[in-house]
């Protein structure tokens, strides 16, 4: 009840949404702010949102939900073969070093489903159908998107080898790689320029990937998720007194596809093996 208003908008939505009626939809949610002693949904001119305490029990509604679909899965698919096709979307390294373990498991185990990994710098409509399943380092704002966080990815300082270690506090002499300048305000290029204010950028890319085989060339430091900096045995993590700014990664899929049996297996073990 409370996931259906806060989805549709409104309580005659959400009584179309369920077969219920309005009034009792009204009730239901007025059962469950008083026994919580909280107000969780705040109406509007257009339609009811989510209040301070009714985002913190969002999360919560979503998972018990995903949980409840996973275990009716389990009674009535059980056995079942998945076909059909699953488009995702994320960023090149994500793709390479964290979902292609997860995606192979996935192929192995429902062979007649096609999926499509697709790695872009712009961001794949769900609306419009351009993706079904995405995973971004930034909130959802699409409307009509079910989206959680998933994890936070730690990242890490490289080098090559035998790059030369830049001086703590300056940084004078020290060649920066970066991220280009249509991906702005990355927390990384901030606390760069804070940790060494004196280093030079010499190279932007739109790909992590990229950063990082410059990296292994010698060209220069540069910031790079854990997953794929670690992955690469000629780049050297370096130490510069603290550890660089943490992202979230969050997945989302249109609320139309949370049915869809094969978008729901992948996602199950998607959260088993790599949520934190």
């Amino acid at each position: 009840m409370f996931l259906a208003i806060t989805r549709e908008g409104t309580l005659g939505g959400a009584a179309r949404k369920l077969g219920q009626s309005q009034p009792t939809m009204g009730r239901r949610l007025q059962a469950l702010e008083q026994a919580l002693g909280q107000q969780l949904l705040q109406r509007t001119k257009d339609g009811f949102v989510l209040t301070d305490e009714g985002s913190l029990v969002l999360g919560h509604a979503e998972r018990m939900e995903e949980e409840a679909l996973a275990f009716q899965r389990q009674l009535a698919g059980k056995g079942r073969q998945l076909d059909g096709m699953l488009r995702i979307t994320s960023a090149d390294w994500f793709a390479e070093y964290v979902l292609t373990p997860v995606t192979a498991q996935f192929s192995r185990q429902y062979p007649r489903v096609s999926v499509e990994l697709l790695t872009d710098s712009r961001l794949f409509s769900l609306s419009r159908q351009e993706a079904d399943l995405a995973f971004r380092i930034q909130p959802f704002d699409e409307p009509d998107v079910v989206s959680r966080k998933l994890l936070r990815m730690p990242y890490g300082v490289y080098a090559s080898m035998d790059h030369p270690r830049p001086v703590l506090g300056d940084g004078e002499g020290a060649s920066l790689l970066v991220m280009n300048l249509a991906f702005g305000g990355m927390p990384e290029v901030t606390w760069l320029q804070r940790i060494l204010p004196n280093a030079r950028v010499v190279f932007r890319s739109n790909s992590r990937s990229v950063q990082a085989r410059m990296c292994v060339e010698g060209v220069g430091i540069a910031v790079l998720p854990r997953p794929l900096g670690d992955a690469i045995g000629q780049l050297h993590r370096i130490d510069l007194g603290e550890e660089p700014p943490v992202r979230d990664i969050w997945m989302g899929y249109h609320r139309d596809m949370r049915r869809l049996a094969r978008l729901r297996v992948l996602l199950d073990m998607v959260v088993n093996q790599l949520a934190n």
